[in-house]
């Protein structure tokens, strides 16, 4: 059993060019790339989403560090306050 060649390959091309045109098989291939173009691009966005979200998340475990540590001075600064 043998591979296809270089010439079956032509031969298969042919056909498909006198079956469907090249107008058709033109817009076929700019859709197709379009496809593509838009797959990659949502893919982009989502890891940028994906980056952004950490980013909040983070920021907002930095929020809650900082109000924990006002929180704790509050405290103290009531417990200074009931001493004197």
């Amino acid at each position: 059993m043998g591979g296809i060649s270089i010439w079956q390959l032509l031969i298969v091309v042919l056909i498909v060019v006198l079956l469907f045109g090249t107008k058709k098989l033109r817009g076929l291939g700019s859709d197709l790339g379009s496809a593509v173009k838009g797959f990659k691009k949502a893919m982009t966005d989502e890891e940028q989403d994906k980056k952004d979200a950490d980013f909040e998340q983070q920021k907002l475990a930095d929020k809650k560090e900082q109000d924990d540590s006002l929180n704790q001075k509050d405290q103290d600064k009531a417990k200074d306050k009931d001493r004197v």
